[in-house]
């Protein structure tokens, strides 16, 4: 005799056995899309431990399972389990508790919620996160004198959705030591006004002036943060990051490692100038295990569109002298990735513009060359502006489009004011990507954009603007099907990470993570794509995420 409980009210069924075995679970009743080409579609799935031990039939599943915990998916489609392959999830985890001015359509808006959270803080507090966008209020850049009297207690350093640009008020400034005399750094700009005077903003490398002197949160700051970041993300179906952050960020990681905190797999990344470093950590230590993983330098060419520091062949609309920035000279650039890809790390570089991706890809064919020919796996994080010449080089050269769809839905609605429309058909080339073949893995770019995979399919199947002006696809050529945006998500994640015999799709001897949605996604027609979730997620057979009703 078995005993039903109804999982959460509604969606899924947990039938118990008597001589139930905790290490192990079995889904049956599902619709699971296994990723694996020659057996794409299943019916049950069984694990043991933290890997899958079958998938197929349910009466293979239960074989293979005897005992174990029963999961009735009712019908619901089950999916390996989505790897963000480019995400800050640190900062997005501080994002969730700080200032929010990504939704603020005005200046006012802007003032007032800066104005209220900074009321809220003791005097001296730090006002920090943001993630404004000037193009909600017409396109003028914000500047310190909107906030200065509305902040007299507290520095408030607040950063563009993109993260390459922010506003100090007059106090951060002064914490920073910055004038009308301090010049522009390499690779950054300091916004002035018609005198001279800085107006707070400050673009790219010029960001560094003031995060230098802005406190750094303590470890439980830290570690709390970490555990939002998780159980946001869990939310989402996610179970595999590529993290681009810090040093810093990895000693987070690993205190929660070794306190068997992790609930999210982890791919951390440092930064590219310390590739030195990292070459003798990995030699002394190793790259770490399913849970934590390193190896992987993350880098910068350029810019933001959305700064105007992306760097483009031709110049932005309007201003005929201002192709953008390099953040990193490409002699220097090719001097670490050399470096780097000589002792077997791998590189990631962040590129926007048609000029940035042209520099890389002459870098790493350049690199490759001298090093010989070995399985390096070099992504362009973004891959946002290419010609047709670009991807057919990327596809030739074997190098990963690391991108994140949710962006093309919302730059469509300005990029053709700063670019002009003729190089639109260059600009987030999904489906003449995998028409040469290439390597393509999305990811969001949490904090710069919500880490939904629901919103980042959306995205790349529609490319509907989220103004509503383009109901047919912004440069709808590049529009892909359902499946290759799950491919993505999850065989293209695993691929960019090294990991494709662990994870990214769903057969016996992969790790057991996987997610139950609450709708088909290939069965699924344009808003309707808004509307999955995960209704279960589990990572290593762990349940870490469960709907709420």
């Amino acid at each position: 005799m078995r005993r039903t409980v109804w999982w959460s009210g509604a969606v899924l069924a947990i039938v118990m056995g008597q001589a139930q075995d905790s290490s192990s679970l079995l889904v049956i009743n599902a619709r699971i899309w296994t990723g694996e080409p020659a057996r794409p579609w299943a019916q049950a799935l069984a694990a043991r431990g933290e890997r899958i031990v079958a998938v197929g039939s349910e009466q293979e599943a239960r074989r293979a399972a005897a005992g174990a915990r029963v999961i009735d998916a009712r019908g619901r489609m089950v999916t390996p389990g989505f790897i963000d392959s480019h995400i800050h999830l640190l900062e997005g985890g501080f994002r969730l508790t700080s200032v929010q001015l990504r939704e603020a359509r005005s200046r006012q808006e802007f003032i007032d919620r800066i104005a209220r959270y900074a009321g809220k803080l003791p005097e001296g507090a730090w006002v920090t996160g943001g993630d404004w966008d000037h193009e909600n209020w017409g396109g003028q850049l914000p500047q310190r004198n909107w906030i200065d009297a509305a902040t007299p207690r507290n520095p408030v350093w607040v950063k563009r959705l993109d993260g390459h640009m922010a506003l100090a008020n007059t106090q951060a400034l002064k914490a920073a030591g910055i004038t009308r005399d301090t010049p522009d750094p390499d690779g950054g700009a300091i916004v002035r006004d018609k005198k001279g005077e800085p107006t707070g903003v400050l673009k790219d490398n010029a960001m560094a002036l003031v995060e230098r002197v802005k406190p750094e949160p303590g470890s439980e700051s830290k570690d709390a943060a970490l555990e939002a970041a998780m159980r946001h993300v869990a939310r989402d179906g996610i179970t595999s990051v590529h993290h681009m952050g810090s040093w810093e960020d990895l000693e987070v990681f690993e205190r929660a490692h070794r306190a068997g905190r992790l609930r999210t797999r982890m791919y951390a990344a440092v930064p590219l100038a310390t590739w030195a470093r990292l070459r003798d950590r990995v030699r002394t230590s190793g790259r770490g295990d399913a849970w934590l993983r390193t190896g992987l330098l993350k880098g910068f060419v350029d810019g933001s569109l959305g700064s105007r520091t992306a760097a483009f062949e031709q110049a932005f609309a309007g201003t005929p002298q201002d192709r953008g920035l390099l953040v990193n000279p490409p002699e220097r650039l090719h001097e670490w990735i050399r470096g780097a890809d000589a002792s077997g790390l791998h590189v990631a570089v962040h590129a926007i513009g048609d000029r940035a991706n042209r520099i890389l890809l002459d870098i790493y064919e350049r690199t490759a060359a001298e090093n010989g020919a070995r399985d390096r796996r070099f992504r362009i994080e973004h891959a946002q502006h290419f010609s047709k010449r670009l991807v057919e080089r990327l596809a030739e050269a074997g190098v990963i489009a690391s991108m994140q769809p949710y962006h093309a839905i919302d730059d469509g609605r300005w990029a053709a004011k700063v670019i002009g429309t003729e190089r639109l058909q260059g600009i987030y080339m999904f489906a003449s990507l995998l028409e040469r073949r290439a390597h393509l893995a999305f990811g969001s770019d949490w904090f710069v954009a919500p880490s939904s995979v629901a919103m980042g399919l959306y995205a790349a199947v529609t490319r509907r603007t989220l103004d509503g002006k383009n109901p047919d696809g912004w440069v709808p050529r590049e529009k892909i099907d359902a499946e290759s945006a799950l491919r993505a998500y999850t065989a293209g994640g695993a691929y960019a990470s090294f990991e494709e015999k662990d994870k990214g799709t769903l057969a016996p001897g992969k790790l057991a993570d996987f997610v139950i949605l609450n709708k088909d996604v290939t069965r699924l027609r344009g808003e309707e794509l808004q509307e999955v979730k995960a209704d279960m997620t589990v990572v290593g057979g762990r349940i870490v995420h469960e709907k709420q009703e």
